[in-house]
């Protein structure tokens, strides 16, 4: 894992490169019937990164590494949307071919938007980013993979994210941060917990997701037999060993939430904060507003509001179907 030199050095090749997200105070009075009582919450607001998503910031990373052959062959990765954006977009930028294996269930505008930045896309069965096929048709193609989490420069990308939050409030109590295949939290944790110690990480998953929840009660990588959440860019459907590691050695505690409580986060963001998110974006929200609400009254609390890859069609779907 990274130690602070090299998540120094990593934000200082990205910078100009990214987006330098603000760090938004929710003092606002539209939801102080929710907030914790007291509590000073401040929310990274990822979801303006390029590309919509904390995901660019690995991505870059991981094309920086690439030989000239490997780029010649092009890349491939698997994501039901902000990895298969942060992908086509760095792609594109430094001029390489990118396959992407998206799921059906994948937001139609988010999928038309990896094709118009140049991603040749393939279609897989179902919710959740697949992950052996990933690995299978890698071994086809001679392609390099970008995989979504289980990668160091992804754990990277992801501690610089950290690392900004830190830098700027240093004295948190407690980060929340939303958990898919556990990327950003593997990188936000370490970086948190090497600045500031003390600082608790409290990681989300949606109920029917919750491979990161199951492998740390299991104390090793767990792999799920089925995933059923709205929240697509949470649905991972096993943990891996370098991101496992992380969340092992750096996370507090991970608790689960259904979809319901993301859906209503996301009508609070979208009808109190003017901002259309996805269901992963709104899980940090969720949890500080419902189950640690009152664990974290009077406490500076920063939650992540990691991307925000979704069409109007599609949230309008997900919020009238609640």
């Amino acid at each position: 894992m990274p130690d602070l030199n090299e998540i120094d050095a990593a934000a200082k090749r990205l910078r100009g490169r990214i987006v330098a997200t603000p760090i938004l105070p929710l003092t606002t009075d539209r939801l102080s019937d929710v907030l914790p009582e007291g509590a000073q919450v401040f929310m990274k607001m990822e979801l303006f990164q390029q590309a919509g998503s904390f995901k660019s910031r690995g991505v870059l990373l991981g094309i920086d590494a690439m030989t000239d052959a490997q780029r010649a062959a092009g890349v491939i990765a698997s994501s039901g949307g902000n990895h298969a954006l942060a992908v086509a977009w760095a792609a594109n930028a430094a001029g390489i071919d990118a396959l992407i294996i998206m799921p059906e269930a994948a937001d139609p505008q988010t999928v038309a938007r990896v094709a118009d930045l140049g991603a040749t896309i393939e279609r897989t069965s179902g919710s959740a980013t697949n992950l052996a096929y990933l690995d299978e048709k890698t071994s086809q193609t001679g392609r390099t993979k970008l995989h979504p989490f289980e990668a160091p420069h992804m754990l990277l990308g992801a501690a610089t994210c950290g690392y900004e939050i830190v830098c700027a409030l240093p004295d948190l109590d407690a980060i929340i941060v939303p958990v898919g295949g556990g990327g950003l939290i593997a990188g936000v944790s370490r970086a948190v917990k090497l600045f500031s110690p003390a600082c608790q990480v409290i990681g989300v998953e949606p109920v029917g997701a919750a491979g990161m929840t199951r492998s740390v009660e299991a104390g090793s990588p767990q792999t799920l037999d089925s995933v059923q959440t709205v929240a697509v860019s949470l649905a991972a459907s096993r943990a891996e060993p370098l991101t496992f590691s992380a969340v092992q050695a750096h996370v507090d505690r991970m608790l689960t939430l259904p979809d319901s409580a993301l859906i209503a986060a996301m009508r609070r963001f979208n009808t109190d904060l003017s901002l259309m998110v996805e269901p992963a974006c709104a899980a940090s929200f969720a949890a500080l507003t419902g189950p640690l609400r009152a664990e974290l009254a009077g406490k500076r609390v920063a939650i992540i509001a990691c991307g925000s890859n979704i069409g109007r069609a599609g949230h309008a779907r997900i919020l009238d179907a609640s």
